[in-house]
């Protein structure tokens, strides 16, 4: 059996020991990219460490709920992540596009909003933009959002910032919002982010302690409703999946440091262990 580890902060612990207490009023909430799965090359081939599956299906069934909030297409996250078929994970859901778009486990139904009319617009652009300021980024077309990967060029970090400044004037032409990640900017419709997505889930599930987990920028707005949950009096844990590539900003507001996908894994595994003994 894994050891829980123990949270670098007083709130932190206070979140881990109000979801050891009271697990079926407690919230787990994950990233996909980068927490559950490991960033790779092609997105496509994007799935969740090994050990992910089976302590969520271990341990949804004595917590009050599990979502997965993504900047991924939701019909994408459940297919690459294997949700649909996992025994145990009948109540999970998944929030994509940050929650613009939702899949539910348990019925298979999938709601997504109507096309931001400013994607048409800059996916036709596009690629004049990408071939004049980053030849080598690779295009992900998410259907209501448009990744452009840097990852797989030369100079990851040079061409990202050569495509900064381009890729946000091409936003504004088209009503858009900028995303930034580690090697990647997105180009998505505004109003929507991972912390809103969060708010609204925990206004459905009305738990009494949230564990949140993300490694990148976008997940920043997550921790923030974290806090301010915390402030009206709701326990929190935010998780940072860590390593290298991941930005300061993002673990020095963590309560709790993993080495990675598999640092997050072992602590579902972990979790599991100390609520199904």
């Amino acid at each position: 059996m894994d050891s829980l580890p123990e949270p670098t902060t007083e709130e932190g612990r206070e979140g881990l020991a109000a979801v050891l207490d009271q697990p079926q009023r407690a919230l787990v909430a994950l990233d996909f990219d980068g927490t559950l799965a490991p960033v790779v090359p092609d997105p496509e081939q994007s799935r969740p460490h090994p050990d992910v599956l089976p302590a969520l299906s271990r341990l949804a069934p004595v917590i009050a709920g599990v979502a997965v909030i993504t900047g991924r297409p939701a019909a994408v996250a459940a297919r690459l992540g294997g949700f649909a078929d996992a025994p145990g994970l009948e109540r999970l859901t998944v929030l994509g596009a940050y929650g613009a778009e939702r899949w539910d486990a348990a019925t298979g139904e999938l709601r997504t909003p109507p096309p931001h009319p400013g994607i048409a617009a800059a996916r036709s652009a596009l690629p004049a933009v990408v071939r004049e300021s980053g030849p080598d980024a690779v295009i992900e077309d998410k259907g209501g959002a448009l990744a452009v990967h840097t990852r797989r060029s030369a100079d990851p970090a040079g061409t990202l910032a050569a495509l900064r400044e381009p890729l946000a004037a091409l936003a504004s032409r088209c009503g858009l919002a900028v995303e930034p990640g580690r090697f990647v900017l997105e180009l998505r419709p505004p109003g929507t982010d991972k912390g809103m997505a969060l708010a609204e889930l925990v206004a459905r599930v009305e738990p009494a302690a949230v564990l949140y987990a993300g490694d990148d920028l976008g997940d920043l707005a997550a921790f923030e409703t974290v806090a301010k949950l915390r402030a009206s009096g709701v326990a929190g844990l935010r998780v940072c999946s860590g390593g290298e590539e991941v930005p300061a900003a993002v673990t020095a507001v963590a309560d709790l440091v993993v080495p990675g996908p598999p640092g997050v894994a072992a602590l579902l595994t972990a979790l599991a262990d100390t609520l199904r003994p």
